[in-house]
Parts: structure tokens; sequence; C-alpha cells
């Protein structure tokens, strides 16, 4: 049966919950009403050759129907400034503008700034018609608002400084764009004069608005702007657009100048969701859906990199149309987690409702329950990879990258969650994809439906994580299960309560906090099972003014999809350079002994021991099998233990010295191909076949007061554990490892490490 899973949408309101705490859930639907019901999920992979689904329903007081609104994702960003009147034109003399850098001209209007509101046609503003063309917009006391373009177009990617000066007195206005001198070209300067209109409406009685108008009076916005914006300002005073241009908004205290409105430096608070003006009249305003600071502006001299070390060259915002960072959707109904309730991870079961529902109708909402403060811990506990999740949440590269066919080496296989998002594009892309305009997506976030986190989504990631919950649980061995964002917000304080940690098939994604918690838990005694490939590869963070939102500078190194823009690789919210942890000193190997390889596009390998594993050090990790076995030459979906994204052990890179490579991969084709930071220019011999530096291996080493660390290095390790019904040697190693790092016994490190 092929499932309709999106008939129904939501979020949760958080992304983990402590038992005996509440979550809130926001739904969708064109239907009136759903049937809610709350699973605790085993393997959540519904594909019937493995495991298969496994679940057990929880009854809690939501279960049954609910009533469902129909409830719009609108997109786009821009800040709004509540003014009460202070940005209405009055008086004779009236300028406005703002340097801008138009990254998308096309389709519509792209509002710069202004109160215009399209539902009632009153309020001015500057906009960007489809062609390029500034235009001012004015409303009229009757008929349709007064438009005035300017017959030079804005050219995309270049810095522009566009103005309006009103002459309210004598009835006419000046439109004018300047473009300063970059390079071989020379300033450009254009104006042209108008007649007012006889009765201007100016007032919307709306707020003031950067890079969007309003739609309505109901805080509801339309033709968001895409491209940066910087230093908008408002002048009560006649100035020529010259003058407005390179007119200093920074006052010094106790000389104020008589004309000036309002003038707002985005470089003030760049890790905020706030905008700063810093005229006297303090008409401070707030970004919506999470646009892009910290990005370089008009004045950026290419001397920094860092928007800490000289904001004013970091003083634009760029805003994209298709911009999303919470839906802002009612509650639909609030589950009260008893406190009895294991953590794990759990999805709350979305049916169609009535006395015939649809059988084919079945969708899911993905949260996590963590510990609450009264709750048993166990001595294991597996942390659940949110930050990686996020990163891929709605990934369109199957849909937009064209490449993507030939780097996987096989037909193109289109989910229907693909086709609903390639219908539906205000739901919002992945971190891996990019905006209308061409630029990366720097942020994701939870407050949204996330279609590949869930069952009946696509694997990667959450599904083949639950591969490893269920062999947990055929094995019957206890563990709790806490969230990377619980690494985040409360550092090894988390993982305190734990002898033993156990990360999934792909932690890809680390903020600071997360790092340097498994580092000091690990220092302190604790012992790391890493079960997957590609682990800690990507430094991230959670933005601090929107802690829903993950936020990604790509760099110009590592496997990547998008590249950032020179000088935006640090972060807007926490300034940590972005890119590569390997490129902040911190590369995987120092954490886990190994760090990202390969990817594997056609054959999965399997693991061989090395001469290192007849070291009594780790004796107990290989009982039970043969010496020369194939570790893992068998696995659900990918058909080995090694593949998908593999990680290997370097010495040069921070694997400890101490560390022993105890396997490594054999079988490995022309398809597994080195992560572009492995090497510096094009050769022969990168692939696997040929290239010994494209391997995963297998690495245990021991830590500082009795703690060790064991890795595997490959994203499908996990896939394997549960062939032939869990009796299979990657399952017998695997269990060895987690006997002995329970037991209390300390580890020791050798002498010489």
């Amino acid at each position: 049966m092929i499932y309709r899973t999106n008939e129904y949408l939501g979020y949760p309101d958080r992304i983990s919950v402590p038992a005996g705490e509440a979550v809130r859930f926001q739904l969708s639907s064109k239907r009136p009403s759903v049937k809610v019901e709350v699973l605790r999920l085993r393997c959540g992979d519904v594909d019937t050759n493995g495991p298969g689904f496994k679940y057990e329903v929880m009854t809690s007081p939501i279960d049954g129907e609910h009533a469902c609104l129909d409830q719009p994702i609108r997109p786009g960003s821009n800040a709004v400034v509540d003014h009460d009147g202070a940005l209405v034109p009055t008086g004779g003399h009236w300028c406005f503008g703002a340097y801008v850098y138009p990254t998308r001209i096309a389709d519509n209007a792209k509002a710069v700034l202004g109160n215009w509101c399209e539902g009632s046609a009153r309020g001015y503003a500057l906009e960007l018609d489809e062609e390029g063309y500034l235009v001012l917009v004015l409303g009229q006391a009757s008929g349709a608002p007064a438009r005035y373009a300017l017959d030079v177009k804005l050219r995309p990617r270049v810095w522009t400084f566009v103005s309006c000066a009103l002459d309210l007195a004598r009835g006419s206005a000046s439109l004018s764009l300047i473009v300063p001198a970059d390079g071989v070209r020379p300033a450009a300067a254009h104006s042209k004069s108008f007649a007012l209109p006889q009765a201007p409406a100016l007032d919307s009685g709306l707020p003031f608005l950067i890079a969007a108008h309003h739609a309505n009076g109901d805080r509801q916005y339309t033709s968001h702007f895409d491209g940066k914006i910087e230093a908008p300002r408002v002048l009560s005073c006649p100035l020529d657009a010259e003058a407005l241009r390179v007119f200093d908004g920074r006052l010094r205290t106790g000389v104020s100048d008589a004309g000036l409105v309002a003038f707002w430096d985005f470089s003030n608070g760049i890790s905020s969701l706030s905008i700063k003006d810093i005229s006297p009249n303090g008409l401070h305003g707030s970004l919506r859906q999470l646009p892009r600071r910290g990005v370089t502006g008009f004045q950026w001299s290419g001397s920094v990199h860092d928007w800490r070390l000289s904001p004013q060259e970091y003083a634009a915002i760029h805003f994209h149309s298709d911009d999303i960072y919470d839906c802002e959707w009612q509650t639909t109904c609030t589950l009260d987690v008893p406190a009895h309730w294991r953590s794990g991870v759990y999805a709350l079961r979305l049916t169609s409702a009535g006395d015939n529902p649809d059988r084919d109708c079945e969708s899911y909402v993905t949260f996590f329950v963590t510990p609450g403060k009264a709750s048993r811990r166990a001595d294991l506990v597996v942390v659940a990879s949110i930050a990686t999740y996020l990163a891929y949440a709605n990934s369109a590269l199957r849909l937009y990258q064209v490449h993507f066919e030939t780097l996987m080496e096989h037909v193109l296989w289109l989910p229907q969650d693909d086709v609903f998002m390639q219908e539906n594009p205000e739901i919002g892309q992945s971190t891996y994809d990019c905006h209308v305009d061409g630029s990366g997506r720097a942020y994701s976030s939870w407050l949204r439906p996330v279609l590949n986190m869930r069952p009946r989504g696509y694997w990667f990631n959450l599904i083949n994580d639950t591969h490893i919950l269920d062999w947990l649980e055929e094995k019957g061995i206890a563990y709790d299960l806490i969230t990377d964002v619980e690494l985040d917000r409360e550092g090894a304080r988390a993982l305190a309560p734990y002898r033993v940690m156990m990360t999934p098939t792909h932690p890809e994604y680390y903020s600071f906090n997360m790092m340097n918690a498994i580092m000091a838990y690990q220092n302190a005694g604790g012992r790391h099972i890493s079960m997957g490939g590609n682990a800690f590869y990507w430094r991230c963070g959670f933005h601090p003014a929107a802690p829903a939102a993950l936020e990604v500078r790509r760099g110009m190194a590592g496997t990547r999809t998008w590249e950032s823009e020179p000088g935006e690789v640090h972060l807007a919210g926490t300034g940590e350079p972005g890119s590569l942890w390997r490129h902040s000193g911190f590369a995987p190997q120092k954490l886990v002994g190994v760090g990202f390889s390969a990817m594997i596009n056609d054959t999965c390998g399997y693991y061989l021991r090395t001469a290192e594993s007849e070291d009594a050090r780790v004796a107990f990790i290989f009982e039970g099998t043969g010496r020369h076995e194939k570790f893992g030459d068998f696995g659900f979906r990918y058909n080995g233990a090694v593949g998908s994204e593999i990680d290997r052990y370097d010495l040069e890179l921070g694997t400890p010295p101490h560390a022993l490579r105890i396997a490594t991969s054999e079988g490995l084709g022309a398809g597994a191909l080195p992560t572009p930071e492995e090497f510096r220019t094009v050769v022969d011999g990168l692939d696997g076949t040929q290239n010994a530096l494209v391997r995963a291996d297998m690495v245990f080493f021991e830590t500082a007061h009795g703690g060790a660390v064991f890795a595997t290095g490959s994203i499908t390790y996990g896939m394997s554990l549960g062939h032939n019904n869990y009796d299979n040697n990657i399952s017998t190693i695997t269990l060895n490892v987690v006997n002995r790092f329970l037991d209390p016994r300390p580890f020791i490190m050798p002498a010489k490490t």
C-alpha cells in the first residue's frame, strides 16, 4: 500500500521533552478532524525487508479525534518596526533610502522599505519591480495607488543606494539611485522628479517594514525582498540623494540632528533578532523568519572575515522570500508526558477521523522523550542527532541537484515527500539546499513540518538510527535516550549520570558545546561507543535568539553543496567560525579516533581484523568470532557494514597515539571517493580501488580515569546488526563492547601514550 503521508502535517513546539513535562503539537490539514495516538518507536523503518516497523502504542489523554485547522505556511523574512505614526510622512520634507544588494530580481515586486499595505492600498514604500526598476508607491485618498518608476534598472549583486525625497508642501518627489564606484566601474547616479497626487494617503496605520509589504492588516506580509539591505534611514528635512547617502546616523552625545527620524544600524546586535534605531527616537524593530545576519555589507573591505572584529563591515542583513523559521500555527493538542514513560523516540500518529477513515492516510510527527527529573537512569545513554536531522530536514537535493543521479550512480528515486516539497516549497528545505536567489540555506528549524524525520519518510539519519535502538531492545540492554540539544544546552552535565554513551549512525553536525561536552565526559572516565560514520564533521550552532534553529556556514571546503560567500563563514548566532571541525583544530579523530574519509556510492564493504587486533587490550571485542572472518559482509539495505560514508584513523589529524586500529575495510570499489579536503589536486587513483586513504577503520582506545572509546567508522554499521535475526559477527562485536563498557571495571591506559 502506498500511504498518503502528507494529508496531515505538524510539528512539536519542543523537539525533546523530559518525562513529566508537556509538549504541544501544531497540526494542519484540509480535513476538519484528525485521529491522534502516541507511539514509542523501536524501529521506525517501515521497509519489511529489514526488522520492520516496530513500536509500542502509548495510551495517553490525547488519544482520539481532534478538530484540525488548515493552517498556512507564510515564508519570507523582513523587519517590523512599530512606530505610533512617527514614520508617516508629515510636514514639508521627508526623505528615506537604504543600500540594497538584490540577489534575485524576478516574478514580482520586491519591497525595500515603507509602510505600504497591498490590501488597503494605503501608505508609501520603495520597491523594485519585476524587471529591477526602482519604484515609489504612494496611496491615494481615492482610486488606484500612484506608482513612479526610475527608468534605470538595478543590477543583481551590485551595491546601490536607493532613495526618495518628498516635498509635501510643493507636491513633488524625486526618486534616485546611486551606484558607488567599484573596481574599474565608475560611480553612476540617476534621478527623476514627479508631481505628487493631490491627496496622497501615506498612512496605512500599520508598522514600518523593511524587505516586505503588508499583505493586509493582520500582520501578513508579501513582496519579500531577496538580497541584502543596509543602513535604512528616514529624515524629515530636505536632502538630495548624495547627501542622504553619506549622512552619518551615528550621533555624538548631546549633538542630535534635528532632521533625523530613524537610522537602523544593522551592525548593532548581529547575533540577535532585533534591529536598533540609533536616532533619538529609538524606533527599534524585530526580525521575522530569521533572515541571515553576519553577512558582508557595502563597507566590507576584505581585511576581516569575522564579523565580530569589524561589525561595521557587516552592517547588512540578507533577506529571502523563502526564509522560514516558525510556521506559527495554532496548537491542536497538548501531551502531558507521564513521568513513568521511558525515554526514547516517539511519534504522534495521525490518521483520518470519522466512521469510515481512509486506511491509506497516515502521517507522523516525531518528538523525543528524555528522562525526567525523577526518572531512574540506565547506565547507557543514546544521544540522538537532532542537529544532523535538522541539517538534512526536508532535503531537496534529489530534486534540484542535477548531478545527484550521477553522483549516486543509480536511477533517481523520488518518494512522495519529494513531490510534495516540489508542490509546496513554502515548507522550507534543508541546509544542503539553496534559497530561490541561489544562496545557500544557513538555517533549519523544527518549528515546521519535517518530512524526512518520521516513519514512512526517507530513511537516512533518524530511521537508520532506530535500527540501533531495535538492536538494544532485542538484546535486552537497558538504555536512556537524550538528544544533542541537551548536550548543547547542558554540556557535560547531560552525560554525567551515565557510564556509557552511544552516538548513532550519523552524528555529523556538532556545536562547540556538544563537542566539549563529549570530550569532558570522556576525560572524566565516560565510555563512548561511536556507532556511525561521517561523525563530528561540521561545526554548527543553535541560534541563541531562535533556539529551534540550527545555523550552518559551509565555508569553502568539505563535502558541500554550496559555499559560503567570501567573508561569511562565521555563524551569526554565536560568532564562531563555521565550516569543518577539522579546520578549527578539532578533527573528529581527536575525539573518537576516526574522521570522515570517503563517500561510498556503489558497493559496500566489510571489515577485516588488523595485526593490532591481537593486542590483549582488545581481546574482549572479538570474543566469539574467528580471526579471519569477514565482519559485516551483509546488512539491510546497504548490503555491507562499511558503506554510505566512512571514517578513517589518522595520527596526523589527532587519533590518540595509543589507539588501536583493530579492523579496517575491504571490498570498496570505484564508487568509493574521498571527501574533497582529503586531496589537493586531481590525480589518478583517488577511488577506493587504489587509494589507501579511502577506508573505514574500527578503533579502540582508553581514556583517563578508566574510560574508553570504541568507533566503527561507518554509517551502515548499524544496519548490519539485525542480519540473520540479530545473530551475526557485527552484533557479537557490538554486544562484547557494550557489555565491557557497562562493566564498572576501569580501563587502563597504556604506560606510553
